[in-house]
């Protein structure tokens, strides 16, 4: 276990764009063996994903809307949520915040030095507890508000853009390392930079209510900037109403579903959509001879690396002299509760397994729990992202179906998506037969289309490190394990999202209330909490929506609780890609979920209850 105590410094920092002071106090940060190496860790931090959302050398000598503050300065990212490390001259000599990235296009028309964002921004956890700070590397980013960020880039953007004096004091500050910028050139690279962060804020986060801290709806934002912005047809721009919480990413590689709602299996597709969330630049606008089409600046060769350093990323083990230590004889009673109670959906290692995709090539199988049976907030299964009804003007894009002036939105995403990253992977190959299948999890290039997904079901994944990730249900609406083990009645209607944690209620420490933390309110649409509930009307032949289990005794839900923080049982225990030597095949278990209720294959189709 790793500690970095508190250091107090003030450097100079050289970068290609500026040379600015960073002063920061940097709390003690320790980290957990989760199986990366600290040169792993950096590039999981730092590495791009081709994201390019503004001109890196304006991102540096941007100053906070109305304040002398750097933008990517500590306090500033601190102020977002965005994580911190202590100096890192090698991997971070601009001294980023994690998840913020320096992107280098070389080729094509959008060829540039940009600032962008990667998956490191939401998947990277910390847990503060009595003034400790530890890192949950690939956990729930619970403290980041993206939405806060953005507003506040385009806020600052746009006074640097109007402001004569804030933009000389831009001018002054990137001359500080290139004397010889061209300030036309630079002129208008900001006003584009602008305009493109606005359009993010005005089209692709049309929020209801605000998300808070750790939620975004990642499915609704990608869609209104894909089929809205970068098409150009605005008309498809709906609410995104849906915040969901980053999922963990430990064992995520070894899966055989991902997503919440198990609409993705195939880790290229799923990355290259995520690159798209994260501020990738493509083109949908051109014509269909043009060269340039579906060209982007998603980087594949980066894609693949990040994906694999996940695979070597282990589920973090409950630090006990710290957190407290484990009652043993209450972990084996909850262990026989959880088997009783949770084990039909929900595993632990070493987990079902899938049938082999290749020779000796496994993944874990997780449960996919339709939304009428599992009973929580189902807001995402009625956006237009899972519409099968809806559907989009192809403009310049028709002779990809057949001329036809309009088609689903589901249909749409899927050719079109399949094309670009078509494109990115011819340009960063060639790979050889075996790369390609590695890189695509053994399974057919790009997702399935609609008709081979789950259909509006929610995943439940193995439980390893889930004490680390609250808070919970796919929507971040319980607080707490307890609270989740309870009747939906007695879970809170609303709650502070605080930077403490519990590690009686295994969660976050609602008690604990500090200046400027957001309050979750479950009555907003797509916050609700109900589901997943453990409740007296339960009954095993008639499940009641909702109802999953009996209701269960303070006592038991204590000791489930003390068996979820014993899981793993082992430090820095990764996960065999392609599953162990004698796995558990998931068909063969008559105990799991979807052997009892398999899905019937059928668009809109729900699962067959038949034993």
């Amino acid at each position: 276990m790793l500690k970095f105590k508190n250091v107090l410094f003030l450097i100079s920092v050289a970068t290609m764009g500026v040379q600015q002071p960073v002063f920061s106090v940097q709390p003690e940060i320790i980290r957990l063996e989760q199986g990366w190496s600290p040169q792993q860790r950096a590039d999981y931090y730092w590495t791009t994903q081709g994201s390019a959302l503004i001109s890196y050398d304006i991102y540096l000598a941007l100053k906070v809307f109305n304040s002398d503050e750097f933008f990517n300065s500590a306090s500033h990212s601190n102020k977002v949520g965005l994580l911190t490390d202590p100096p890192d001259i090698k991997n971070n000599p601009d001294q980023l915040p994690i998840g913020i990235t320096r992107t280098a296009v070389t080729t094509g028309q959008f060829k540039g030095v940009y600032m962008g964002m990667t998956c490191a921004a939401c998947h990277t956890g910390q847990v503060q507890y009595k003034g400790k700070q530890i890192r949950i590397d690939g956990g729930a980013g619970n403290r980041f508000n993206i939405v806060e960020w953005i507003r506040s880039l385009s806020d600052s953007l746009n006074q640097t853009v109007s402001d004569p004096k804030r933009y000389e004091a831009l001018v002054k500050e990137i001359k500080k390392s290139n004397n010889s910028i061209d300030e036309a050139g630079l002129k208008k690279r900001l006003l584009r930079d602008a305009e493109v962060v606005n359009q993010q804020v005005k089209y692709s986060f049309v929020l209801p209510s605000l998300p808070g801290p750790g939620r975004v709806d990642a499915l609704g934002s990608i869609h209104n900037s894909f089929m809205g912005i970068n098409t150009g047809n605005l008309e498809n721009i709906f609410p995104a109403s849906a915040p969901v919480k980053p999922p963990f990413l430990w064992n995520a590689p070894q899966s055989a579903w991902v997503q919440w709602s198990g609409i993705a299996k195939n880790p290229i597709s799923r990355n290259f959509g995520e690159s798209l969330g994260v501020f990738a630049k493509y083109d949908l606008k051109s014509d269909s001879s043009d060269p340039g089409l579906f060209e982007s600046t998603s980087d594949i060769k980066q894609l693949v690396k990040l994906e694999t350093l996940l695979k070597n990323l282990a589920p973090p083990q409950w630090p006990e002299h710290i957190l407290g230590k484990l009652d043993q004889a209450k972990v084996r009673d909850g262990e026989r509760l959880f088997a009783k109670n949770c084990m039909e959906c929900h595993t632990a290692y070493p987990y079902r397994w899938s049938a082999e995709r290749a020779p000796g090539k496994r993944f874990i199988e997780n449960a996919m729990v339709p939304v009428n049976v599992i009973g929580t907030d189902d807001t995402q299964f009625k956006s237009v992202a899972f519409s099968p009804t809806a559907e989009t003007k192809t403009n310049n894009l028709a002779v990809f179906f057949d001329g036809k002036k309009s088609v689903p939105v589901g249909e749409f995403n899927y050719v079109i998506q399949k094309k670009m990253v078509e494109k990115a992977v011819l340009k960063a190959g060639p790979f050889s037969k075996e790369e390609f299948a590695i890189m695509n999890n053994f399974t057919s290039f790009a997702n399935d289309p609609p008709a081979k997904t789950p259909h509006l079901s929610y995943k439940a994944g193995p439980r390893e490190g889930i004490w680390a990730t609250g808070p919970f249900l796919h929507n971040g609406s319980v607080p707490n394990i307890f609270e989740l083990l309870s009747p939906e009645s007695e879970r809170s209607k609303y709650f502070y999202v605080s930077r403490e944690f519990d590690p009686v209620k295994l969660g976050i420490n609602t008690s604990s209330v500090h200046l400027n933390d957001y309050l979750f309110d479950t009555t907003l649409v797509g916050n609700s909490n109900a589901g997943h509930s453990f409740d007296k009307s339960f009954d095993q032949k008639i499940k009641p929506k909702g109802v999953i289990g009996p209701e269960l005794s303070h006592q038991e839900r204590y000791a489930i609780i003390e068996y979820l923080k014993s899981i793993p049982n082992q430090a820095g225990r990764v996960t065999p890609y392609g599953g162990p030597e004698k796995p558990l095949i998931a068909g063969d278990d008559k105990t799991w979920f979807n052997f009892k209720y398999p899905f019937n294959g059928q668009v809109g189709g729900d699962y067959v209850r038949s034993h």
